[in-house]
Formats: structure tokens, C-alpha cells, sequence
């Protein structure tokens, strides 16, 4: 069953007659088309894609099970006018000034009405295609942190790191960058998104770096804290227990865990290890964006399913001195998970 044809599914399940789909992200995921303006119509009969003339032959080569219809570049009038009875639209990513406009082009017979996250739904639960391009990915971070093991930290300021990860990965086969590296030594990673500063990294301190790269499309996303020398007792210390609750929580990560038990148990080990926790979710949903559905945080609803891909990154933050965040995308199975990332965990010391 294709992609479209399982969201046609579940508009039957929300009484939809169609569906609009604008998020170009969206549009890939159930085309396949990589072009900067297309949308499409998913009915439980028709599957429309829409793009205008300069994207016509691209989408010829890309777009699969759709018929391909040429449009002007403002696509929404020609998309309301495929619409038909209650017409679902994707409200968390459609702006008020382009809905106004869509309402004003439907024929009298049309209900607009919001049906945001149905493909974010499919979207959640990764097929063999998307595990491949994952797996593909989070090899080129690996190597990565491997090229960092041979260059070194200390000596080198956060940004010229950052940059050279950068380059690195997309010399390695990487589309792009998931995200701008974190490179953040000493007291400056204790900000769980710092950003790369002009300053050189001492010896003898932790350095927390976070990178992904894309490939296909698909995200990964790694971090890993990494020493630049022998370090006091209170930072050794505090990195071994964010490892024993990355641990734990891997544990628990299986389908039909409840997220929100899992980012728990994380979160207790640490709060329990060293006196204070951290603020942040303990993960999120990977695929083709790098924040996506589900949620592992305090706040997160439902449970864990096979197909799923989410991160598992707890963190330890201690203003003024260190952080800490040892992070593994992981792909959920019906026993357990398959970690995808492959850098090892303890503790590197890549200088002195």
C-alpha cells in the first residue's frame, strides 16, 4: 500500500473527503518531489500533484503514484478548485492570509475544514527505505566524531570546529548538516543550545558537540561529550551518571512504552545521581526534519510504536562549570531498539 493510499485511510477515519497537502516536507514524504513549490490532493479516488512550469519536468522524474498537473506558481487557487466536500487542510502549516485566499476560490459546496498531522502520523512510523537512508546518515556522524578523535579539540576555537564538522560531512556523501553543530566547551556547555563561539577550547575540560548530517533526506542527530584531558572528580563523576540514564532509558525504549515513563526514568537517575536534572525533553522524533513526532518528555503523550525513530539524550547542566549530553538515535522495535549511532559512550579523551 503506498504512502497515499494509507492516507486516504485515514480520511476516512476523520470523515474527510480530501485532503490539501502544502508542507513541502509532506509533499516529499508522499511524492517524492524535492522542488521548492508543490502541493498536492489526496482524496480517496484522486491524487493530484500540482507544481508550476518550472518544476513540470522535475516532477516527472520524482513524483510517483500522482497525476502531475501543471499549475501557476500561486498554486492555491488551481488547488481549490480540486477540493470536493469536507475538505481537510493542514492548519499548523497553513498561514491565515493563504487560507483566506483558499476559502475564497472553493466552490460553494466545499467545507474547509483543519485536519492538521495526518501525514505527520505516517510520517512517524519509518518503512525499511527511511531506516536505510537513517542508518546511512548516522554512519557519516559517526565518522565524524572519528575525524574529531584524530584532530583533536584543545587549542581549536568552538567555531572553527564547528566548521570543519560541517565540511566534513557533506565532503563524506551528506546533503547538508541536520542543524548547525554545537560545539560547546567548559561552563559554555552547560547552555543545551549553545552556539560555536570564537574562543579557543582549553585542555583538561568537557566539550559537548552535537551534530547530524542528512542523507536522502533523512536526519540523524548524535551527541556526544568528549573530554580534552584528565578532569577534576565533580565532571567525571557527573558524566558517568548521564551514562547510566542514557543507559536505563535505552532499557525501557520498546513499543508500546509510554513516552512519557521513559523520559522519567531517565530523568530520575540523573536527579538522583547528581542533584539536579535537566529541563529539556529526552528526546524527539527523526526523519526528514530533525524535531518530529513522537516526543519523549515529561509533558509527551501516547507510547512508543515499532517504526518509530527518536532520540535519547539526557543531559546534566551545571551553570558556571560543565554540561554533559550523551545522545543515540534509536529505532524502535517491538522488543526493544536498534541503536543507530555507533561512536562509543564512555568517556573520550581526544587530547592529552
Amino acid at each position: 500500500m503506498s504512502r497515499a493510499d494509507r492516507l486516504a485511510g485515514l480520511l476516512e477515519e476523520r470523515d474527510l473527503d480530501s485532503l490539501l497537502v502544502s508542507n513541502l516536507v509532506n509533499v516529499r514524504y508522499l511524492t517524492g518531489f524535492t522542488g521548492s513549490n508543490g502541493a498536492c490532493v489526496v482524496s480517496r479516488d484522486e491524487r493530484l500533484f500540482l507544481t508550476d512550469s518550472r518544476y513540470v519536468e522535475q516532477a516527472k522524474q520524482q513524483v510517483r503514484d500522482f497525476e502531475l498537473l501543471e499549475a501557476s506558481r500561486e498554486l492555491l487557487g488551481d488547488l481549490a478548485q480540486r477540493l470536493r466536500g469536507r475538505a481537510g487542510f493542514d492548519d499548523a502549516h497553513v498561514s491565515v492570509k493563504a487560507h483566506g485566499l483558499l476559502a475564497s476560490k472553493l466552490a460553494d459546496a466545499v467545507d474547509l475544514v483543519p485536519a492538521g498531522g495526518l501525514v505527520e502520523q505516517l510520517r512517524a512510523i519509518k518503512d525499511d527505505s527511511e531506516l536505510a537512508a537513517m542508518r546511512a546518515a548516522t554512519a557519516v556522524a559517526d565518522a565524524a566524531y572519528d575525524r574529531l578523535r584524530q584532530d583533536g579539540l584543545s587549542g581549536r576555537t568552538e567555531l572553527e570546529v564547528a566548521r570543519s564538522i560541517v565540511r566534513f560531512l557533506e565532503d563524506e556523501g551528506a546533503d547538508e548538516v541536520s542543524f548547525p553543530p554545537i560545539v560547546a566547551a567548559g561552563a559554555h556547555g552547560a547552555l543545551p543550545h549553545a552556539e560555536p563561539r570564537d574562543e579557543e577550547i582549553p585542555r583538561g575540560t568537557l566539550v559537548v558537540v552535537d551534530l547530524g548530517a542528512r542523507v536522502d533526506g533523512y536526519c540523524s542527530d548524535c551527541t556526544r561529550t568528549l573530554a580534552t584531558g584528565p578532569l577534576d572528580e565533580r565532571p567525571s563523576e557527573g558524566y558517568e551518571v548521564v551514562r547510566a540514564a542514557q543507559a536505563a532509558a535505552l532499557e525501557e525504549v520498546r513499543a508500546g512504552a509510554v513516552c512519557k515513563e521513559v523520559d522519567e526514568r531517565a530523568r530520575e537517575r540523573v536527579t538522583s545521581g547528581f542533584g539536579i536534572g535537566f529541563d529539556h525533553g529526552l528526546g524527539h522524533g527523526v526523519g526528514l526534519e530533525v524535531h518530529e513526532a513522537p516526543r519523549l518528555a515529561r509533558t509527551a503523550e501516547g507510547t512508543l510504536e515499532a517504526g518509530n525513530t527518536v532520540t535519547v539524550e539526557p543531559g546534566l547542566y551545571v551553570p558556571g562549570e560543565f554540561g554533559i549530553r550523551i545522545e543515540d538515535l534509536v529505532a524502535v522495535t517491538e522488543r526493544g531498539c536498534e541503536v543507530l549511532t555507533g561512536f562509543p559512550k564512555e568517556l573520550v579523551t581526544v587530547d592529552g
